[in-house]
């Protein structure tokens, strides 16, 4: 859903939309052409999705964000100085600036994406989230620990942005909680951070059948409603490590895998009681089951089931 635009040649309106928008900052132009910008924002399940097209070099300086902020560039160089980070240039991903700190560089005549969430989403999936004994969850590195994982999470914003542009994907809230775990744990498998990723004794301990059998009831009762893998742990009475150990030992997988298996179960039940005339479609049903590509949720089926979705809708 985009939910501002901006155009403008005046650096004085252009410094006043980004302090509106973002945070207060202060802007200047380190050339001598026009100060030309183009501002676009889409937003799905709290994370923002911002396309930003500056024809100038753009100097700044600004508060801190209080946000998780993430940039993508296609086309010129996004340069942060205050905290001595390289550019991120054309095809890469980074991390701007930390949330609790000022922040200040360049844009070099650029063509990029921001990508805005609050820290707390990092520590809805991380094992350590507050309540579970361990401190909130920083990011602690600006570039990917891989070229592999920030393609990965690369993938994953241009993903987001194709669900906050389709309207019947976001009528069903559910669809852009998954979307917004998802990228989350993405930042955390592609940026260095403190999220602690090794089980300790206890959590072996922890680690048993009975674990496995109290989260699996806690699924099967909220498989439509947003829920984290901590809020899955937090049933079962073990912490997140515990429980992702006790899926890996006894079922052979995750349990957020395990959730999106019962989900799409939860789907297939519902495109067998559509009716002929009802109106079911398969975007509509996939996606009020947590699914919001409809490719992807094709894929995942006919894995499953053999067939095609809309074969099950229809036969």
């Amino acid at each position: 859903m985009q939910t501002l635009a901006f155009h403008s040649d005046d650096l004085g309106a252009t410094e006043e939309f980004l302090t509106a928008a973002y945070v207060k900052m202060s802007i200047g132009n380190g050339g001598d052409g026009p100060a030309s910008a183009a501002i676009t924002r889409d937003s799905v399940g709290g994370v923002s999705l911002d396309r930003l097209a500056l024809g100038f070099e753009m100097r700044y300086d600004a508060d801190p964000l209080g946000k998780i902020c993430l940039c993508t560039v296609e086309s010129g160089a996004v340069e942060e100085t205050r905290h001595a980070t390289a550019p991120i240039g054309p095809g890469e991903v980074g991390l701007l600036t930390p949330p609790d700190r000022p922040y200040s560089g360049t844009v070099h005549r650029a063509r990029f994406g921001i990508t805005m969430f609050d820290p707390a989403l990092l520590d809805r999936v991380a094992a350590n989230a507050p309540g579970s004994g361990g401190e909130p969850v920083r990011i602690t590195g600006h570039r990917p620990v891989s070229a592999r994982a920030g393609g990965h999470l690369v993938a994953v914003i241009h993903h987001l942005r194709e669900l906050a542009r389709d309207p019947a994907v976001l009528a069903d809230p559910l669809v852009g909680s998954v979307a917004a775990d998802y990228l989350a744990a993405s930042v955390l498998n592609a940026l260095p951070n403190t999220a602690a990723v090794e089980p300790t004794a206890a959590d072996r301990a922890d680690a048993h059948p009975d674990t496995v059998r109290r989260a699996v009831a806690f699924m099967e009762s909220e498989l439509r409603r947003d829920i984290a893998a901590t809020d899955i742990a937090a049933a079962a009475f073990v912490s997140l490590r515990a429980l992702q150990l006790a899926f890996r030992k006894h079922l052979g997988t995750t349990p957020m895998v395990y959730l999106r298996q019962l989900r799409l179960r939860g789907a297939h039940e519902e495109l067998r009681r559509a009716t002929p005339g009802s109106g079911a479609t398969v975007t509509a049903i996939a996606a009020s089951w947590g699914f919001g590509h409809p490719g992807r949720f094709a894929a995942a089926y006919r894995s499953l089931y053999g067939r095609s979705p809309q074969v099950t809708l229809y036969s």
